[in-house]
């Protein structure tokens, strides 16, 4: 039975952003990436404090910190019936915080980066004014497609493939199959226009969240690039590599520190073991392809088309372990008192 996220506790990596250190929360393989993508931008901004080298902290903490934040963010100075209407909003947003440990219902619209249908989960967003964005927009200049698919969001889009794929009319079915088409070219969900977009839309050293391939992530711009934060686990013990760029739509971008300098990523222990099985797994395979091709007839030539091996740039899925020295077990974070140690900064 998969763990209950309340029940889950997440690994910090400590990195060092403009000469100041910061935690950053990881995620694991089925982290909670709506809850930490908020978490850390909170944290970068200096609206989250955790304790100093704090190591583990559970969920419940995570929402502990959250309900902290949208309390804090609660405007001044309102008059009585908007602070009355501020405050009903607030608890609408409140209920939804559980849902940020599993994930969020959005719905894209193909227009803009800030467009989305509207549901109760966008309210969360808006009470800590976060930017949430994406970048899965058509190109006006395919301006069929861009006709085609129009102010559509993302359920309407399959919904109209679903209906008028078989349609007997050849215009809709013709329709249908225009934007199939555009699923199916976009599966990544991103587009190079969408980042173009996201480039002309963002202020630099501006932090957001960025929806992709129903997954949230901690988006910054600097020095008009788009940088990912790194939150994958298996990098906890890689304090050197903190950003990811974003380029392009394959998703191949550098690895930089938390100044933006270029940096590689070095395997862990776990990971070159893995480097190390995939090549035996790989060499084993051209063996028998050879000698199949040795034992095959002089007559008819068998044609052994070599696979190449291919390094892993991701870690792998399953964290590891983060040795903890003797002298000092791992610290759980908590909000109470966490702010006594530390005074307010951001990394902005």
């Amino acid at each position: 039975m998969a763990e209950s996220p309340r029940q889950s506790a997440y690994h910090i990596k400590w990195v060092h952003l403009s000469g100041v250190k910061y935690p950053i929360i990881t995620q694991n393989e089925n982290g909670p990436c709506p809850l930490l993508a908020i978490i850390n931008l909170l944290i970068l901004r200096g609206l989250v404090q955790l304790p100093p080298m704090v190591e583990i902290i559970t969920a419940d903490q995570l929402m502990e910190y959250l309900g902290d934040a949208m309390l804090a963010a609660m405007p001044k100075d309102l008059s009585e019936s908007a602070q009355l209407n501020y405050e009903q909003n607030m608890n609408d947003a409140m209920t939804i915080l559980p849902k940020l440990q599993t994930g969020l219902d959005v719905n894209v619209r193909f227009t803009g980066v800030r467009d989305f249908e509207y549901t109760p989960e966008c309210t969360v967003f808006d009470h800590l004014q976060i930017p949430l964005y994406h970048g899965w927009l058509v190109d006006p200049q395919e301006a069929e497609m861009s006709q085609t698919i129009g102010k559509l969001s993302y359920n309407q889009l399959v919904e109209k493939i679903i209906n008028e794929k078989t349609s007997d009319d050849q215009v809709r079915m013709a329709q249908a199959l225009i934007c199939e088409d555009f699923l199916e070219r976009t599966a990544s969900q991103l587009t190079m226009f969408g980042i173009r977009q996201l480039l002309a839309t963002m202020k630099d050293h501006e932090l957001a969240v960025l929806f992709r391939n129903n997954h949230f992530s901690t988006l910054m711009k600097h020095n008009n690039q788009l940088y990912q934060l790194v939150t994958d686990q298996g990098f906890l013990t890689e304090h050197m590599v903190v950003w990811e760029s974003l380029t392009n739509v394959e998703g191949d971008g550098q690895f930089t520190d938390g100044d933006f300098g270029q940096t590689p990523p070095q395997l862990s222990r776990e990971q070159q073991i893995e480097q190390d099985e995939q090549l035996a797994r790989q060499m084993q395979m051209e063996e028998e392809e050879q000698a199949a091709s040795a034992a095959a007839p002089a007559s008819t030539p068998t044609e052994v088309t070599t696979p190449r091996a291919e390094g892993e740039r991701r870690p792998p899925a399953e964290a590891p372990r983060d040795p903890k020295p003797e002298s000092r077990p791992p610290q759980s974070g908590s909000p109470t008192g966490s702010n006594a140690s530390n005074s307010k900064k951001s990394f902005l």
